[in-house]
């Protein structure tokens, strides 16, 4: 009986506990581009990982894949994109690990992606990206860290 118990409150703790999620109200490092910037890719330096399971955040319901993924609380970077009309854009990592990449729109649509850039890298291409913001998450597949880069580039459509 006093397992019962023990395990009644242990469940009710549990189910208690908050989960921690990407959170698209924060910043990552923030810069502003336009479609003409990134038709040069652009690459950034990011540290990959981070301690929130995506698959535990019912908010986060990706457009592309679903899949398994750690992600810190705030973007690794917020972009304000401008002059998107005629281009497509890809955004990209190499990393060191198995990566992850998770982005949110500014009309809070999520994409999601684990190895379509190869080499158990993530790769989302956006077909008519839309000007506003767009944060970025670069995470892990299976919680560890690594360094990694990330890279914006845009196409003629």
């Amino acid at each position: 009986m006093a397992r019962v118990a023990l395990l009644a409150c242990l469940l009710a703790l549990i189910s208690g506990t908050a989960v921690a999620c990407p959170d698209h109200s924060q910043y990552g490092s923030v810069y502003r581009l336009s479609g003409n910037d990134l038709y040069s890719p652009k690459s950034f330096r990011v540290r990959a990982g981070g301690q929130n399971d995506i698959r535990r955040c019912p908010h986060v319901r990706p457009q592309t894949d679903r899949g398994r993924g750690f992600v810190t609380t705030a973007p690794d970077f917020s972009f304000e994109l401008t002059g998107l009309g005629r281009y497509s854009l890809v955004i990209s990592v190499v990393s060191e690990c198995d990566s992850v990449l998770l982005i949110s729109t500014g009309a809070a649509n999520w994409y999601y992606d684990d190895d379509d850039n190869g080499n158990l890298d993530a790769r989302i291409s956006l077909t008519r990206p839309s000007n506003g913001w767009l944060d970025v998450w670069v995470g892990t597949h299976d919680g560890a860290v690594c360094d990694a880069v990330l890279s914006l580039e845009t196409f003629n459509r």
